[in-house]
């Protein structure tokens, strides 16, 4: 199974694809990057089409507990976090997925890790 994929890896895939300097492939993708966090950060979801959707929502305040110390409560303030919901395109690309790949993938790292 391939590795994860880098900001690197986007640009020069970029790159290969339309023979754009480089530099101007990396200005490109960080601008692209920093205007969807940018939206983020305000507030505001982000749709990509046939791609998905990037949702700011807010997590109410909780108790949770310490696994360490379970006796002890502690309180989980509210907070925004970032949900991602999957596209018609990209629902129907991960469907195509070899799942007995992916599930070496998770036994072999999960081995390496002890």
């Amino acid at each position: 199974m391939p590795s994860n994929l880098t900001k690197r890896e986007i640009v020069l895939n970029i790159y290969e694809k339309t023979g754009f300097p480089q530099n101007e492939v990396q200005r490109t993708v960080q601008m692209a990057l920093d205007t969807i966090l940018n939206a983020l950060a305000e507030g505001r979801n982000v749709e990509l089409r046939n791609f998905g959707v990037l949702e700011v929502q807010v997590r109410k305040a909780r108790i949770g507990r310490n696994p360490n110390k379970p006796e002890t409560d502690v309180v989980i303030p509210t907070r925004a976090v970032v949900k991602f919901k999957a596209g018609k395109v990209l629902k129907a690309r991960i469907k195509e997925i070899d799942l007995a790949q992916l599930e070496k993938k998770s036994d072999s790292s999960s081995l390496e890790v002890e």
